[in-house]
């Protein structure tokens, strides 16, 4: 089923050319991390999603990655949104062409999905053909393989999970149970690519199941 898209908004971007030193080490920078890229965005698991892809096409690593509480209809400022992410390579250029990677996956090609028309219920069932380094961190997998990031208010997220794990052959790889930062849910699944689709269908069936008839166990 095809559900509305809502597409995050980038909120704020700077470049760091050349780090201090002292911010490099709270931030952990290895001695090749001499440039920094920085973000916001109104949508914490696009921004997740973003960074990883940056670290596929680019020489950068996710240095920093944090969502904020209660989500972007509270944020701290209007540029702050629902996430920061902070990427690290040896060189301005590096860094720059990782911040255009996240601008082109949150413009085009990660977004969550509408369920109702006021776009107040959404979901988030994003199937990623080949992770970088940092979901691959996250999930405890290989970078390269497949993943299935499924995300969704609490109940219905973790519903959606189970759903999900029993309509195909992949592994529980990271359970973010609810309440996140965000009061969202959900997990990161591992498979083939052809399984991790067919788990994130099934996810969003779930969800939808829930939202059309939430009383009716």
């Amino acid at each position: 089923m095809r559900l509305e898209p809502i597409y995050a908004d980038i909120l704020a971007i700077r470049i760091i050319p050349n780090v201090d030193p002292m911010l490099a080490r709270q931030l952990n920078l290895n001695e090749n991390h001499r440039s920094l890229a920085m973000f916001t965005i109104s949508m914490d698991d696009v921004g997740v999603t973003a960074l990883d892809e940056a670290t596929k096409r680019a020489d950068v690593e996710a240095v920093y990655a944090q969502s904020f509480y209660a989500g972007a209809d509270h944020a701290s400022g209007p540029l702050s949104g629902e996430f920061i992410g902070i990427l690290a390579g040896p060189n301005p250029d590096e860094v720059k062409s990782g911040i255009e990677a996240v601008e082109q996956v949150a413009e085009s090609e990660a977004y969550f999905e509408a369920i109702d028309e006021a776009k107040t219920h959404a979901l988030y069932a994003h199937v990623i053909s080949r992770t970088g380094t940092y979901l691959s961190k996250e999930a405890g997998i290989e970078p390269g393989e497949a993943l299935a990031y499924l995300i969704a208010p609490p109940l219905e997220a973790s519903y959606g999970i189970d759903a999900a794990m029993k309509a195909a052959d992949v592994t529980l790889a990271a359970f973010y149970g609810p309440p996140t930062e965000t009061n969202f849910g959900g997990g990161l699944l591992t498979g083939s690519q052809s399984s991790c689709q067919a788990a994130a269908d099934a996810f969003r069936d779930a969800v939808l199941e829930v939202a059309a008839n939430p009383k009716g166990y």
